[in-house]
């Protein structure tokens, strides 16, 4: 068991996500790892109140995600894990975490001039990222880019060469 489904979505855990994408993960355990969100009791209430009914929620910083994974505290969960940049996810799998599959959805968009990669109607890459995903896909992670599961999935693989 363990990470069943990993997103990066810039909002984390909303409407979409709530409705469309945990149920699709088939997990026991939402999880959100953000050092922001989860040292902001408004917004991490907030973020609670999204739980898909019969879903457990975790809304934990990075280090207390990395620690939990090394105590095997998600060993015998499913768990379907949000964060806004994929290095988290690289780091979980540098401490010997397998994320099986990454669903890129909606991610911020660039500044003006900044170097970034168009990877969807509503995902980018900057350089640091397409790193990161080149790390994850060399340790067996399949990645694509949907934004609900009803639109066409758009491989990765041109962008992690």
């Amino acid at each position: 068991m363990g990470i069943v489904l990993a997103r990066i979505d810039n909002r984390l855990l909303h409407g979409i996500v709530a409705t469309q994408w945990a149920g699709r993960s088939g997990a026991q355990r939402i999880m959100i790892i953000d050092d922001t969100v989860a040292n902001n009791e408004l917004t991490k209430a907030s973020m609670k109140l999204a739980r898909p009914t019969g879903m457990a929620i975790s809304i934990i910083t990075e280090e207390t995600a990395l620690n939990n994974f090394k105590a095997g505290k998600y060993n015998d969960h499913t768990v379907f894990v949000l964060v806004k940049k994929p290095e988290t996810l690289v780091k979980l799998t540098e401490i010997g975490v397998k994320v099986p599959e990454l669903v890129v959805g909606g991610t911020v968009k660039p500044a003006e001039g900044e170097e970034a990669v168009k990877i969807s109607q509503r995902a980018f890459a900057k350089p640091d990222d397409i790193e990161a995903y080149k790390k994850l896909k060399a340790t067996g992670t399949k990645i694509y880019a949907q934004y609900v599961p009803a639109d066409a999935v758009i491989s990765m693989d041109e962008f992690l060469k």
